[in-house]
């Protein structure tokens, strides 16, 4: 049989693309206007094979299609269990023939009539399907946009703090065109989280267990990986990354993202840490329970040695250095002291974060620094003061540390600022508001605003401009869920013309 040139086009791309990836699904039909039901069975389809094929019927062969081709084929491209579509102009029984899918899906009321698809399948010993889906599809790409969209609308931007401080929050687009020059790197734990979205079944009778259903999950890098993610999207002209993986899958899934990012990655495998994988079981929009796989221990002597070898050969050009520390053992005390030295002797700058949300870590062991920002809870433990006010306590972190400018972020209740006023031992403290009302996920909160704080204090700016970027920064990647890299254009949407 002789198919369509659109057919033969879309063939030879999907040849391309399912070499590598195994067993393939096709389904096809007119999709007339998206509905839940499509939704179930091309979820049902994805779960049937490896790489999903559509073909949407053509204005010609789609019967009561109101909707031209393009339109019903974006549809169907927009959906995320279909690895490829294309406009069918042959009949899918001929184009059935050709492709020689494991299996074809068609809906549950096509089961008792006539589907010449059957005979082109059992030509080869392909499979014919019959199913619509089941219901837990519902919120399945509801979930999917929350995840990536970030919605502008739950951002409120205060004129009081800039007008305090004298800056315009228009430019703020200046900050973001310098940081375009600067070479960073980044050292610190790498995590990768997963966020395993679920449907609640209900309470299991046995024992008072909530039972829930795992649905679909998502994988984002985290950790100081995701520090470095996001330096690299907010235009870094290169991002250097030292960290340590496993020797497992994980890792790999790490080096391969932050390649994609532009990262340029030194990761370095410890045989005797796994990758930090932390899991969060959701539903409903919130999370369920966490998991965390790791380990703690220090790495090796040896280990040690590499990092410090690498790091001093790329030293030199870089602009600034971001401790991003979650104390699993990564930065060792000596190590640290060595990298401080060695930048202080370039003229390097430095900021830091050491979080202790779990488990416990000291930011004022990073001396020298130009920002830290420790959480309440971190500020305090490093102190062991539980009884001061907040003014008191980044005093005394600042004096401890030797760092330049403390920022205590608060969680909901915004950041609480500790810079030097310019006059010999002048210093003012200032607060600023959260300024996402409506956050969907507040744990890359903190390595957002670090990065973007840090990057446009090296561009010279004020702490004032700089921490007020940083907290846009926050507010737009708190406003969806998972750690995915902040970009240039989202924040320049939000700082406004």
């Amino acid at each position: 049989m002789k198919l369509d040139k659109n057919s033969l086009e879309a063939l030879e791309l999907i040849k391309e693309k399912v070499v590598l990836r195994g067993r393939v699904v096709f389904v096809s039909g007119t999709f007339n206007i998206l509905h839940p039901g499509h939704l179930r069975l091309l979820r049902f389809a994805a779960e049937c094979g490896d790489y999903l094929v559509v073909g949407v019927y053509a204005n010609h062969k789609a019967q009561n299609a109101v909707l031209d081709v393009q339109l019903r084929l974006e549809a169907i491209q927009s959906v995320t269990w279909v690895n490829f579509a294309f406009p069918l102009y042959d009949s899918p029984e001929d184009f059935i023939s050709v492709l020689r899918p494991l299996v074809v899906v068609k809906g549950k009321e096509h089961e008792s009539g006539y589907n010449p698809e059957l005979r082109a399948l059992e030509s080869y010993g392909g499979k014919l399907l019959f199913s619509s889906g089941d219901t837990t599809f519902s919120s399945l790409e509801l979930i999917k946009k929350e995840i990536s969209s970030l919605n502008y609308a739950t951002i409120t931007k205060p004129a009081d703090f800039p007008k305090r401080h004298k800056f315009s929050i228009t430019g703020l687009h200046q900050a973001l065109d310098d940081m375009r020059s600067l070479k960073v790197c980044v050292i610190g734990d790498t995590i990768v989280d997963e966020y395993i979205q679920c449907d609640p079944v209900g309470m299991s009778q046995e024992d008072p267990t909530i039972v829930v259903t795992p649905i679909v999950s998502d994988r984002f890098i985290g950790g100081a990986a995701i520090v470095a993610a996001h330096a690299s999207g907010l235009g870094a002209a290169h991002v250097e990354f030292i960290s340590f993986v496993g020797e497992d899958g994980i890792g790999d899934f790490v080096g391969k993202k932050l390649g994609e990012f532009g990262v340029h990655a030194k990761l370095i495998v410890d045989e005797s840490r796994p990758t930090t994988l932390k899991q969060r079981f959701r539903a409903g929009n919130k999370t369920l329970l966490r998991v965390n796989h790791l380990r703690q221990h220090k790495v090796r002597g040896d280990i040690q040695s590499k990092v410090l070898e690498y790091i001093k050969s790329v030293l030199d050009g870089i602009d600034l250095l971001i401790f991003s520390d979650f104390n699993y053992g990564a930065l060792p005390q000596p190590m640290v002291e060595t990298i401080i030295a060695e930048c202080q002797r370039r003229g390097i700058m430095m900021v830091a974060d050491s979080q202790s949300s779990s488990q416990v870590g000291d930011i004022s062991r990073y001396h020298g620094m130009k920002l830290v920002t420790p959480t309440e809870r971190e500020a305090r433990l490093a102190l062991s003061n539980y009884e001061d006010g907040l003014v008191v306590l980044a005093e005394q972190l600042r004096k401890k540390s030797s760092t330049e400018n403390v920022v205590i972020t608060l969680g909901a209740e915004g950041l609480l600022i500790h810079a030097p006023t310019g006059e010999k031992d002048g210093w003012i403290t200032d607060t600023l508001p959260a300024l996402n009302l409506a956050p969907k996920d507040t744990a890359g909160a903190g390595d957002s605003f670090l990065v973007s704080t840090a990057m446009a204090m090296r561009t010279g700016r004020p702490i004032w401009e700089c921490v007020y970027l940083g907290s846009l920064a926050a507010a737009c990647q708190v406003g969806r869920v998972g750690n995915i890299p902040l970009k240039q254009n989202e924040l320049r949407a939000e700082i406004g013309i």
